[in-house]
């Protein structure tokens, strides 16, 4: 195992073993992030992203390998969900699918047949020209995150999450 898996999981076990007291629920501990992610709100995890995960912090050299590898490890199904929650925000600001797939290059405007390469370049779009969907999108989808495996990326939201959550030990 590579320390950058160790660190992940080590993170990951810290946020399974959490305190919520910003949630009102100071019992509430986690088993593991997949736990975590079913029973936080996505209004609780928007709050975390939102004061936590900022582009400037994560340079598009480290994030954008990172992206790919962790949407091409979600479940079709998940990874559907994504570009749907992708697109439904990006058409709020007046982006349609038919212009995203011309201008990104992706090889269908249907999130139902993208293939992971696609949704990896939605993402990245977001996570470059429009953060907040970037977090809104992690906050409605949060099973990106598990995957992602760089320390950068896994410290930035694993020190905003232990602040979030607490530590117990």
């Amino acid at each position: 195992m590579t320390s950058s898996e160790e660190y992940r999981r080590q993170i990951m076990q810290d946020l399974a073993g959490g305190d919520v007291e910003s949630l009102g629920d100071n019992e509430t501990q986690y088993e593991n992030f997949d736990d975590f992610a079913q029973r936080t709100t996505p209004d609780q995890r928007r709050n975390l992203f939102n004061r936590s995960l900022q582009p400037e912090r994560i340079p598009p050299s480290q994030m954008e390998p990172e992206l790919q590898k962790a949407i091409a490890q979600i479940k079709p199904n998940e990874r559907d969900d994504v570009a749907r929650a992708f697109f439904k925000h990006f058409k709020q600001r007046g982006l349609d699918e038919r212009h995203l797939e011309q201008q990104l290059g992706l090889s269908t405007h249907h999130a139902s047949r993208m293939n992971a390469d696609d949704v990896s370049r939605l993402a990245s779009f977001a996570y470059h020209n429009h953060p907040d969907i970037f977090r809104e999108v992690l906050a409605e989808q949060p099973g990106i995150i598990k995957f992602l495996s760089n320390p950068v990326v896994a410290g930035i939201i694993g020190i905003a999450a232990a602040k979030w959550l607490g530590s117990r030990k």
